[in-house]
């Protein structure tokens, strides 16, 4: 496997979280956060000049939970909703539709199985299946039932985790939006992620001239890749010992 190529001033860095940053854990609130890894992406957010964020399934709350006191830009929820200024609260990115009906639903089978897991978040929600995967289909069709009485939401299988969310909100727009703004615009992205719900979201950097990290095995479009969160912390932590030394485009 070849090494990852150097992180320069030029980049604008985006970041999954599960499976990215951190390794994956048998409950979501199980994950622990490797020493060292705020303060690196901390100082990578002063390297790039703020041209770094979060892009990732999980809710505001728990990215701001597990990497405080930092907090980043951030398209959470696969993107459904936008956080831009540091000092303001995520904003849906589009219209949120009710989820009462699959909400109803997917609360009956975590009651009925115990060993499921339901996040309920603000945009969608997600049904964790991690400790009971033969249970999978049965997920599934319980989901598709209920979402046949909604407009406007899609289901995304994840690692043991299936989640309803708006239809046309994915990590590619969120990285494609953000790169029109500032501090990101006139960058190129790189975007690091582990999962199927992270295909969109190297499509888009590369398309916009960057390139996207692939984490672990499995079949991907991005055009590198790395074995573990561990090796991306590691090559996260080296692009700050290289950055330190640079100079931010914009900046002396």
């Amino acid at each position: 496997m070849q090494a990852l190529p150097p992180l320069t001033p030029a980049q604008a860095l985006f970041l999954d979280f599960d499976g990215t940053l951190a390794e994956l854990a048998p409950r979501p609130d199980a994950v622990q956060v490797a020493p060292g890894l705020v303060a690196t992406l901390a100082a990578l957010h002063t390297r790039l000049g703020g041209a770094l964020a979060m892009v990732t399934g999980r809710s505001e709350a728990d990215i701001d939970h597990f990497l405080a006191p930092l907090r980043l830009a951030l398209a959470c929820e696969h993107g459904a909703r936008y956080r831009h200024g540091l000092a303001q609260a995520a904003r849906p990115a589009i219209a949120l539709p009710d989820l009462a009906p699959v909400l109803h639903a997917a609360k009956a089978l975590a009651a009925q199985h115990p060993e499921l897991l339901l996040e309920h978040k603000s945009a969608g929600l997600a049904l964790h299946y991690r400790q009971a995967p033969q249970l999978q289909s049965l997920c599934r069709d319980t989901l598709e039932r209920a979402m046949q009485a909604i407009a406007g939401v899609e289901l995304l299988q994840g690692k043991c985790v299936l989640e309803v969310k708006p239809r046309g909100v994915h990590k590619g727009r969120a990285i494609a939006d953000f790169m029109a703004q500032p501090p990101f615009a006139g960058r190129t992205p790189v975007f690091a992620g582990d999962d199927a719900t992270d295909e969109a979201g190297f499509a888009a950097a590369q398309a916009l001239g960057g390139w996207g990290i692939k984490v672990g095995p499995g079949p991907s479009v991005a055009q590198h890749r790395c074995t573990t969160p561990a090796a991306l912390r590691g090559w996260l932590s080296a692009a700050d010992s290289t950055l330190e030394h640079g100079t931010v485009p914009g900046r002396a």
